[in-house]
């Protein structure tokens, strides 16, 4: 397989650049291929044919080496073999012959090989364009580097061949977007091939460029409206740059105006995220369901589900589903466990009274925000600062002083962890001044507006608590 796919891309790159041959030559050439392939199953009946055709063309390297081609064509390497020796036999400052033995040699999977005798090709035939072609493709994936080096040698012997379209589509083929982007930017945007255009487009869209991949992809759909792979980019493009009415113009576009388009996991994901940049939450929500009924393994996918759901204030099943996205998660990171908990913290704010359902929704927060300050201790003053508020909720009128512990380890860890920043102090400080007031315990009360005063001799509330 990977043998016939050198050699389909070794062809569609000389499609354009091989030499044109003598018509009379070539349509030899075709009929005697058409006879050697029509007797594979009895290559003798083909033999008097080859050897008349042979006699014909004794001195011509190119009609022995297209009898090669043609026994190759046909898996018969030995026969292939034989005629490309006698090509070069016949005119060793001809390339055909080389050519046809690399070609030999990429069918039995050997690209070490192969090279050597395309490379062979430039050195005795240098103004043959295909030998640097199919050289360059030998390595396009495996070094680059070396095929664009063989592409530079070609553009000296043929100005006008596209190398840095080239040298552009080599690199893409390595996932080496940024040496991609950089030979396909000095190509003009008129003389890509379809293809290559494609490419250009999905290589500044993956390297995060989403106005150079929307620009690229534009041109695209200019010169046809109906490429899907265009109205994709586009859709992607300008869903990533948060212009969601024009992400919704190109979602039709990709999924009721393109031709042979087939539709990914990933495509009604991104409409689905487009759709909820637009507020159109339940049908954001009917478009990411379709997107895990194509690939459930998605995982961000729930999370997006999760925040269509929550946009709706459903936080029962916004937080079921974020809890389905954190156990997949094999090591949830700092930001998925603070989301969690500001979840908690906002179906909370969406319950106007202190009731059962809002003192269980502080709670779960409280906790969530417990686990975090625990897997990441370097968070801990976070962690702690927000459990501090979630319980001043749980206690409004202070009078359990539920966030007094909090408060209290806040205020040693800010001094150690940022004892050039006192004004971090202010908030427990306040807390624990009013704690104590409402204690009616004066002395401690005073103690902690003054230590406001402190920091900042103007705090209007320190100013009254203590009557000045």
């Amino acid at each position: 397989m990977n043998a016939i796919k050198y050699l389909l891309a070794g062809a569609a790159l000389t499609l354009f650049s091989a030499p044109m041959m003598a018509q009379d030559v070539q349509s030899q050439i075709d009929a005697i291929t058409k006879v050697i392939v029509n007797s594979k199953s009895n290559p003798d009946a083909a033999k008097d044919q080859v050897k008349d055709f042979i006699k014909e063309n004794k001195k011509n390297a190119v009609a022995i080496a297209g009898v090669g081609r043609a026994y190759l064509d046909i898996k018969d390497t030995l026969n292939a073999k034989k005629y490309a020796e006698m090509a070069i036999d016949r005119d060793k400052n001809n390339a055909a012959g080389y050519l046809l033995m690399g070609d030999i040699e990429v069918v039995n999977n050997d690209g070490g090989a192969a090279a050597t005798w395309y490379q062979q090709a430039t050195l005795m035939d240098p103004k043959n364009p295909q030998g640097y072609i199919k050289y360059a493709n030998i390595y396009r994936k495996r070094s680059p580097e070396l095929s664009v080096q063989m592409l530079e040698k070609l553009r000296t012997v043929q100005p006008d061949y596209p190398v840095d379209a080239e040298a552009g589509h080599f690199f893409y083929t390595a996932n080496r977007f940024d040496k991609a982007i950089e030979y396909f930017s000095k190509v003009d945007l008129g003389k890509f091939n379809e293809n290559y255009l494609t490419e250009y487009a999905t290589a500044t869209y993956l390297s995060s460029d989403s106005k150079k991949s929307l620009e690229i992809s534009q041109y695209g759909v200019q010169k046809n409206p109906r490429d899907a792979a265009m109205n994709r980019l586009c859709f992607y493009n300008y869903t990533d740059l948060k212009d969601y009415p024009n992400a919704l113009k190109y979602a039709d576009a990709l999924f009721n105006k393109s031709d042979s388009a087939k539709f990914s996991a990933r495509d009604y994901q991104y409409y689905g995220y487009a759709l909820m940049g637009d507020s159109a939450f339940d049908q954001a929500i009917a478009q990411f369901e379709k997107a895990l009924e194509l690939n459930s393994s998605l995982n961000d996918v729930k999370k997006q589900l999760s925040d269509a759901y929550i946009a709706k204030k459903d936080y029962v099943k916004g937080l079921a589903l974020y809890d389905e996205y954190l156990k997949a998660v094999e090591k949830p990171s700092v930001g998925d466990i603070d989301g969690l908990a500001k979840l908690y913290a906002d179906q909370a704010a969406s319950i106007a009274t202190l009731n059962e359902e809002k003192i269980a929704a502080l709670k779960k927060a409280d906790e969530v925000y417990g686990m975090l300050g625990e897997k990441y201790p370097t968070n801990l003053l976070y962690a702690t600062i927000m459990r501090a508020r979630i319980n001043s909720q749980l206690d409004p009128e202070t009078t359990q002083g539920l966030a007094k512990p909090y408060y209290e380890q806040y205020i040693e860890l800010a001094k150690k962890e940022n004892p050039d920043n006192p004004k971090l102090l202010i908030e427990p400080y306040s807390y624990l001044g009013y704690y104590y007031y409402i204690k009616e315990d004066k002395a401690n009360s005073d103690k902690y507006w003054k230590l406001i005063l402190e920091i900042d001799p103007n705090n209007t509330t320190a100013k009254q608590a203590l009557g000045i």
